[in-house]
């Protein structure tokens, strides 16, 4: 029997493949196609326009951080915004917190949202949670009509391209800015700085989002499936720094069992590699590569 592999290019000159056993479902939504398949080595795999968004294996990696990071330093989230996160991951996170009162999820694509429901129901267990709304439309437009609304923002964004693209811009996060209230917290991924273009994003949304928030930080994850494996989020906010307002015991006393994330991980995340510190200051025209 021949083998199934898969295949993204993570650069010109870097390809990820891992074997699979089965197509389970391919499909051309109105936005992007939608691939789910069956892998040895990381279980489920969604896959966007070529490109792997959420691995059964991995996932736990990236929603934790995205999540637990903001509610570690926020002491009192009662409504939550949520920006794309179709696969269900994040809000299941979210969903742990009993006081959270509300959570409106906007996804641009209702497709992926029925496709995870249907091959992800682990990961897609949430949707259905009486706190959350969804709403199937365009996140940068959803925003733009928000004000004083949320204690919390996660974008939880495809890459900076296609259906994901104006999620990045300063006229997004200025609108997020004004859909907070005034000790809000915007989490968001933030891309790769490892390889050149991933990295150039990085920067392009750095300098997009500096001169808005009073305080911006970002943090790191080791994502496996991820480009290179090195990831970041950026943490903004009007009020709350990540390190100096978290307490940590106020996690522990919560109880919540993690796979990835604790209270040492959230300090040491903070601690970036001296080469992304050269990347956020380097002028955009920088073309240097790692």
């Amino acid at each position: 029997m021949k083998e199934l592999w898969f295949s993204e290019y993570h650069s010109p000159n870097v390809r990820f493949d891992f074997r699979i056993k089965r197509e389970l479902y391919s499909g051309e939504s109105e936005y992007q196609h939608i691939h789910i398949f069956d892998s040895y080595e990381f279980g489920r795999v969604l896959v966007l326009d070529g490109c792997v968004m959420v691995t059964e294996r991995d996932e736990f990696i990236y929603h934790e951080m995205l999540v637990h990071v903001p509610m570690s330093v926020h002491p009192d989230v009662k409504r939550v915004l949520v920006i794309g996160a179709g696969d269900g991951g994040t809000l299941k996170q979210l969903c742990r917190y009993p006081d959270i009162e509300a959570i409106d999820l906007v996804e641009i694509d209702g497709d992926v949202i029925d496709v995870c429901r249907e091959f992800l129901p682990h990961l897609a267990s949430s949707f259905d949670d009486p706190r959350v709304a969804i709403h199937i439309t365009d996140g940068l437009r959803f925003v733009r009509h928000c004000q004083d609304a949320y204690d919390l923002i996660l974008v939880d964004s495809t890459d900076p391209f296609g259906p994901g693209e104006g999620l990045f811009t300063r006229e997004f996060f200025g609108n997020c800015y004004h859909a907070l209230e005034a000790d809000g917290i915007l989490v968001n991924q933030h891309e790769s700085p490892y390889y050149r273009s991933d990295a150039r994003e990085v920067r392009k949304a750095h300098a997009n989002t500096r001169e808005i928030f009073e305080i911006q930080r970002l943090y790191q994850a080791h994502i496996p499936t991820y480009p290179s494996g090195h990831w970041l989020f950026g943490f903004m906010s009007k009020h709350y720094h990540p390190l100096d307002d978290f307490e940590a015991q106020r996690f522990l006393n919560r109880e919540l069992v993690c796979d990835y994330y604790n209270p040492e991980l959230h300090r040491g995340a903070f601690a970036l590699p001296s080469y992304v510190q050269r990347l956020l200051n380097e002028d955009d025209d920088d073309e240097s590569e790692v």
